[in-house]
C-alpha cells in the first residue's frame, strides 16, 4: 500500500460526519471476542506490570520528579479492556509524512507527561501480536496538531474549508491539502516486541473543536520504512481512537497550559460522535495510574490492550486499504 494525498482524503467528508455505524450482529461479535480474550488479556497485563515500564523512563521527560519503581499498577484487566478496535476515522490531521519511528514523541511539548503502554492481541487467537507497528498521533495541550499548526483548533472543519475557499472535491482530487508545515511533535510509531507490547512517551493531549480528548492509533502489519523513519508501505489492519476518563481529563485540563485554551468549550465523551460510535462492542478508555504513585498532575501512565485482526477483518470489512481521513 502506498500513501497519497488522494488516498488519505478520499473518505474525508463522510468519515468526519458519519462515524462507523455497527450492526447489532457486529456489536455482538465484538463483545463475544472481548469476553473470550478476557483471561488472556489479564495474563498479558500481569506480564506488562512485571516489566515495570516506569523504571525504564525514570527521570525522563520535561519534569523534575522521579518515577517510582514501586508505583501502583493494575494487577488485573477488566472484561471490556480487551479492545476490539474498529476502523474509526483518522481525522483531517493525519499526515503520514510526519509519523516518525521513535519511542519519545513529546518533543518537549508543554503539559503533563504521558507514558503509553499499549498491548496488541490477535482477536482470532487471543495471543499477543509481535512486530506490528503501532502508529500514534494527537493534538497538543491547546488543540493544535503538528504539520497543521497554521490551522486554528477552534474552527470547525466545514467552516475552515469555507474560509479557505476549498471544496471537499478539491481535497478528494488531491488539488489541495490542509497541512501547513513540517513539524512532527506528538506523532510517533514503534513496533510491538516479542510479547506484543510497545511503549511511547508523549504529552497528555488537549482538545479542539467538536471533539473529546483523544489519541489516534493505527496498527500495521507487513510494514516497511523509508530511510527517514517514516512508513513507506504497510497493511493498516486497524484504525481507531483512544480516550480518557472524564474525571482525569477534568483534573488535567485545569492545569496550564491546558486551562489557557478558553476560546471554545471542551467536548465531553458523552456527546462526541466518534466516542459514542466507537463504544459499540468495545471500550476505548485507557486505564491510568499516576506515574509517581501519587499525583496524576505529575505524569500519567496509560494502559490499554488493543485487539486487532491481522487479516484485516477486525472492523467487519475486508482487507484494509489506505487510512481513512
Amino acid at each position: 500500500m502506498k500513501f497519497s494525498v488522494v488516498a488519505i482524503v478520499s473518505l474525508l467528508s463522510s468519515a468526519l460526519a458519519h462515524p462507523e455505524v455497527l450492526s447489532h450482529r457486529e456489536i455482538e461479535r465484538r463483545s463475544a471476542i472481548s469476553k473470550r480474550c478476557e483471561a488472556t488479556a489479564a495474563h498479558f497485563n500481569r506480564k506488562r506490570v512485571a516489566k515495570r515500564m516506569a523504571k525504564r523512563w525514570a527521570g525522563a521527560g520535561n519534569t523534575t520528579y522521579q518515577i517510582q519503581a514501586e508505583a501502583p499498577y493494575y494487577n488485573s484487566i477488566q472484561n471490556d479492556t480487551c479492545v476490539l478496535t474498529p476502523t474509526v476515522t483518522g481525522g483531517p490531521y493525519i499526515w503520514p509524512n510526519s509519523q516518525t519511528l521513535r519511542q519519545d514523541m513529546s518533543e518537549k511539548q508543554p503539559g503533563v507527561p504521558l507514558w503509553l503502554d499499549i498491548g496488541v492481541l490477535d482477536v482470532n487467537t487471543c495471543e499477543p501480536l509481535p512486530n506490528v507497528l503501532v502508529n500514534l498521533w494527537h493534538c497538543n495541550a491547546t488543540g493544535s496538531y503538528s504539520s497543521f499548526t497554521g490551522r486554528s483548533p477552534n474552527t470547525p472543519f466545514e467552516q475552515l474549508l469555507e474560509e479557505l475557499g476549498v471544496d471537499i472535491e478539491d481535497l478528494i482530487n488531491g488539488n489541495f491539502d490542509l497541512h501547513t508545515d513540517d513539524t512532527t511533535f506528538l506523532r510517533g510509531m514503534w513496533p510491538t516486541n516479542a510479547e506484543g507490547m510497545m511503549e511511547m512517551k508523549t504529552t497528555f493531549p488537549g482538545f479542539y473543536v467538536e471533539r473529546a480528548i483523544h489519541i489516534h492509533v493505527q496498527v500495521y502489519t507487513d510494514w516497511t520504512l523509508r530511510e527517514n523513519g517514516t512508513v513507506s508501505s504497510g497493511n493498516a489492519v486497524s484504525t481507531g481512537q483512544l480516550f480518557f476518563d472524564e474525571d482525569l481529563s477534568s483534573q488535567i485540563m485545569a492545569l496550564e497550559p491546558y486551562s489557557s485554551h478558553v476560546e471554545i468549550e471542551r467536548t465531553l465523551n458523552s456527546v462526541d460522535t466518534i466516542f459514542t460510535g466507537a463504544t459499540n462492542g468495545y471500550n476505548p478508555i485507557m486505564s491510568v495510574v499516576p506515574a509517581d504513585g501519587a499525583d496524576y498532575t505529575n505524569g500519567v501512565i496509560g494502559y490499554i490492550t488493543v485487539g486487532v485482526d491481522p487479516t484485516g477483518n477486525s472492523a467487519g470489512g475486508g482487507p484494509s486499504g489506505p487510512p481513512p481521513s
